[in-house]
């Protein structure tokens, strides 16, 4: 497992930045699972959040730990079509198929970051960059 899946698991809620034309948008997520190397999130199509990323791909991801300890991840959201990931996504967060399903019509994205950098910001010291 990489260090960005490993904080992100420790943190457990981290919160996804985008934008609404010129209105900043804070969300708190929790759904994210490897794949190949790759940290995978997961979002409903129906929510205004799927349609802020397709306007505006930019996002930052802020994670927090008990100790102070924040993550910083930054980058482009590339949405991922290959089913692989949303198989994945369910097995981490099993939760996740009671939303998404076809009784509710709800339609799981999964998505990466490209273009992006991660840095682990301890609360005293210089940023340590992870990815």
């Amino acid at each position: 497992m990489s260090r960005l899946n490993d904080f992100l698991n420790e943190a457990g809620i981290f919160f996804v930045a985008t934008n609404d034309g010129a209105q900043p948008k804070l969300r708190p997520f929790g759904a994210h699972v490897e794949v190949d190397g790759v940290v995978h999130f997961a979002v409903g199509d129906f929510k205004a959040v799927y349609r802020q990323m397709q306007a505006n791909p930019l996002c930052e991801i802020a994670a927090c730990k008990p100790d102070g300890v924040w993550l910083r991840y930054t980058g482009r959201i590339v949405f991922d079509d290959d089913k692989k990931y949303a198989d994945a996504m369910f097995a981490a967060s099993p939760v996740l198929r009671d939303i998404y399903n076809e009784k509710t019509g709800y339609v799981m994205k999964t998505f990466h970051l490209e273009d992006s950098m991660a840095y682990i910001m301890p609360p005293v010291g210089e940023p340590e960059k992870i990815l």
